[in-house]
């Protein structure tokens, strides 16, 4: 149900004076080259739940997947869940569901009307979740032709956006032990998707067209642990380019690992320890990778490129272990690196050498990731509460914006002159009106 317009008037000028060479998609998790970032954008700084909301829409069911864009139409997954309780489970709380059904939806991004409600699974007595988690939390990849989404030990499905028909279906079955995490990404024509679950990790390629496992590689062998939880991990897939040759790298339980995407051989690896349920995704410049641990003793570090093998004594370039987060990935701007940890604090440091040149409270709890959008970085709390920061070495703020909703856990979506903003309840469009 669509809930507020702006004036008709308004919609028509927004999209009739859409800005040359601007970015017109956003195809996967945080953005066009899944690093958080949207050059080509002019996005609004100013917002209420009833002012530049040019469409307010009820989405059915829960999930947590990020909203993904393509010829003007929002994609996102949700999960139908029946007879839906907390419980806890050794000593963690959870939900269950007697039956879940998982749904791909689109949006017509001039109204806001849902225009697609595809089924693509149906499942009984499914996995509990993490009440911080879903059973639609990885976020599709969309094409021109097909979308790809996972659900992790759930399914994987490709559909074509045109007709809403599903051309294929696979199940990479694991157990993640508190619900799916991991978003796919697309190189070339693989589907590259993670399984860090309690029993097996691993990565594997899916023909796009097909749906069939073109390789599947293991992550590296883990040091004995207390329990199976210490083996999952929840990362996405970041890929760059070094010394002529592509790469893909995803930390997972205890390593941090890089790959060759076309074949899945491992170029190298590096050794973090204890650390296991890593939902961060990598940001890579300055020749080195960075990361965060996730839980069993959280930092983030970074691993220069350049290695081959195991490069754990050699390839360390720093660690930094205040205010790291466990759900918000890092975002790099050059020579700065910026982040958001669950609590609130925002940082900026320096990429080379990991000092921290500045730190600043933005009040209240994150799990959506940064995003650089037209000049800016976006903040979104869980409460409905965003940040704006002019980026660079001196803290400034340039503008705060709430909305009624009081939960954000998807990270916003970046293109032309607005925000397509996910909550639990509802997909926001917030439209930049000045001329």
């Amino acid at each position: 149900m669509i809930t507020h317009f702006l004036s008709a008037t308004l919609c028509l000028w927004l999209f009739a004076t859409s800005s040359f060479g601007a970015d017109t998609s956003w195809p996967q998790f945080r953005g066009p080259s899944g690093t958080g970032k949207a050059e080509n954008v002019d996005p609004p700084t100013t917002w209420s739940e009833t002012t530049n909301v040019a469409w307010k829409t009820a989405i059915p069911g829960r999930g947590y997947s990020s909203p993904v864009i393509r010829d003007e139409r929002v994609w996102l997954t949700t999960a139908m869940e029946t007879n839906t309780r907390k419980t806890q489970i050794e000593g963690q709380p959870r939900f269950i569901s007697d039956h879940i059904t998982l749904k791909l939806i689109s949006l017509d991004m001039k109204t806001g009307k849902i225009d697609k409600n595809i089924t693509l699974f149906d499942l009984d007595k499914p996995d509990p979740t993490h009440v911080l988690n879903s059973y639609a939390t990885p976020t599709p990849v969309v094409e021109t032709e097909r979308i790809y989404c996972d659900f992790g030990t759930y399914g994987t499905a490709c559909v074509d956006t045109k007709s809403g028909r599903i051309l294929w279906k696979r199940r990479l079955i694991i157990d993640h032990q508190v619900g799916p995490g991991s978003s796919p990404a697309v190189y070339k024509n693989l589907l590259i998707v993670i399984r860090d679950g309690r029993e097996v990790q691993y990565l594997a390629a899916l023909d796009t067209t097909t749906g069939k496992t073109t390789w599947k590689t293991d992550r590296p062998p883990l040091a004995p642990v207390a329990k199976t939880d210490l083996k999952k991990s929840f990362s996405t897939p970041t890929f760059y380019h070094h010394a002529g040759q592509d790469r893909v790298t995803a930390p997972s339980a205890q390593w941090l690992t890089a790959y060759d995407p076309a074949t899945g051989e491992e170029i190298w690896r590096a050794n973090h320890g204890k650390g296991f349920s890593i939902s961060v995704q990598p940001a890579v410049g300055n020749g080195m990778v960075y990361y965060c641990t996730g839980f069993g003793g959280n930092f983030l570090r970074a691993v220069r490129i350049d290695g081959k093998g195991d490069v754990t004594k050699s390839h360390v370039a720093w660690n930094s272990k205040r205010w790291v987060p466990t759900i918000p990935s890092p975002l790099l701007l050059d020579k700065e690196l910026y982040w958001i940890a669950d609590a609130g604090i925002a940082c900026c440091a320096d990429a080379v050498s990991g000092e921290i040149i500045w730190h600043k409270s933005l009040h209240g709890r994150f799990r959506a990731s940064p995003i650089y959008a037209g000049g800016k970085l976006y903040f979104a709390s869980t409460k409905g509460k965003c940040s704006i920061l002019e980026p660079g070495r001196e803290f400034k703020l340039l503008a705060t914006n709430d909305i009624a909703e009081a939960e954000v856990t998807a990270s916003p979506a970046f293109i032309d002159r607005s925000i397509v903003l996910r909550t639990h309840r509802h997909l926001y469009h917030i439209v930049n009106a000045t001329p």
